[in-house]
């Protein structure tokens, strides 16, 4: 795939930042696309930064980020996915409530419990156990910081490299909110979404960006056939990639 370009809303790499007393934050917006050769476009948003770490402060940063994007590009509707949003929804589509049924077994996982029990590490995993601890513990397992190098995923008998970046889990989250259809009418009325906790320096994956993919392939249909991990991956491969490990070259966190 070809390396992204940015747009000329994205400054140039290592952004001179304004000399201020009020302390500034840059945050990741991302928005599914029908036509262009990204599904998804991530931009970078500047807001002033509330200091603390309460559910109040953060909700200040949401609703500052949020009227930073309808007044940038005119949208109506921006879905914060993080705890922090108060929306019933975006508790509904945390890759911690969002289920995946395994057929064989007849079981369903969350896609947070999918994503870190698939992980291959140089020394040791998948680690299939973790399917089946609360999905809040899943990512504390120990094992997936002390077995080495992540090299690739495991999941329902596939196996997934590491590249591109985060095409399983994209994969994962998708196929999860396919078959939440109830939910697919409601998702669509969003134009973007974000998710202040995600911080891409700590965290490849961001559900918030996976939420996009789906919005842009919907809007799309393209769709069909998206359970097969080889089909999903020709589809992936159509289109050039916008997300925010790019956005790490340009010094923006």
């Amino acid at each position: 795939m070809q390396s992204p370009r940015h747009s000329s809303n994205t400054p140039p790499s290592n952004p001179t930042r304004p000399i201020t007393a009020t302390p500034i934050e840059y945050r990741p917006v991302f928005m599914p696309r029908v036509t262009s050769d990204n599904l998804v476009k991530t931009d970078m948003v500047r807001i002033e930064r509330h200091v603390g770490f309460s559910s109040r402060q953060k909700k200040k940063s949401i609703n500052d980020l949020h009227q930073v994007i309808r007044k940038k590009y005119g949208f109506k509707n921006v879905l914060e996915l993080s705890s922090k949003s108060g929306n019933p929804l975006s508790f509904t589509l945390s890759p911690l409530s969002l289920q995946l049924t395994d057929d064989k077994t007849a079981t369903s996982h969350s896609v947070e419990n999918a994503l870190q029990a698939s992980k291959i590490f140089e020394q040791g995993g998948p680690f299939t156990d973790i399917l089946q601890v609360a999905p809040r513990q899943a990512k504390k397992d120990e094992r997936l910081k002390s077995s080495g190098l992540l090299v690739g995923y495991k999941y329902a008998g596939m196996e997934w490299d590491v590249t591109p970046l985060t095409a399983f889990y994209d994969w994962l989250y998708i196929n999860a909110l396919k078959l939440r259809e109830d939910l697919h009418e409601e998702v669509m009325q969003y134009q973007a979404f974000t998710d202040i906790e995600f911080n891409p320096k700590k965290s490849i994956h961001c559900p918030a960006y996976s939420l996009a993919m789906f919005a842009a392939l919907n809007k799309r249909g393209r769709l069909d056939n998206v359970e097969d991990p080889v089909t999903f991956y020709e589809l992936y491969s159509e289109f050039d990639i916008s997300n925010t490990q790019d956005l790490l070259e340009d010094d923006w966190f």
